[in-house]
């Protein structure tokens, strides 16, 4: 008797049979059903396991596709913008006068400036890395 030829007992009671044709494996979902799926899923109220359910998912699957999703998201919006160098300004009143022996108090200037939604910042030079990662985390959670 081959693996698909099962004969039924005469007596028997089925109650449920089920025949599955073609390839077994993992099911395969377009970008379109991927995406239209993940935005019911991001909807107001939405709960995942539901949605997950309603669609033949898994929680923890549609999880990983949200997380991949916002992975994604946060890839495409950090980017490098173009930088302008610009020169100091030439002063207007001629050669500097000569140094004295004591130091003046050294004027600090904008090393990094950034513009974003009309929002200018200014790090000095002499800023730690400290600083600027807390100026730039405050920047990308601000948007």
């Amino acid at each position: 008797m081959s693996r698909l030829d099962h004969r039924l007992e005469p007596d028997s009671e089925v109650r449920r049979f089920e025949v599955i044709n073609g390839a077994m494996g993992r099911r395969r979902w377009s970008a379109d059903e991927r995406a239209q799926i993940l935005e019911e899923s991001l909807a107001p109220g939405a709960v995942v396991s539901a949605v997950a359910r309603r669609h033949g998912l898994t929680p923890q699957q549609l999880f990983t596709w949200r997380r991949e999703a916002r992975k994604r998201a946060e890839a495409e919006t950090l980017s490098f913008v173009p930088v302008v160098v610009a020169p100091e300004p030439a002063d207007a009143k001629g050669p500097k006068p000569p140094r004295s022996k004591r130091r003046a108090p050294r004027r600090r200037t904008a090393a990094i400036e950034l513009e974003a939604a009309g929002v200018t910042v200014r790090i000095c030079d002499g800023a730690s890395a400290a600083t600027i990662a807390a100026v730039v985390g405050a920047l990308k959670g601000a948007s």
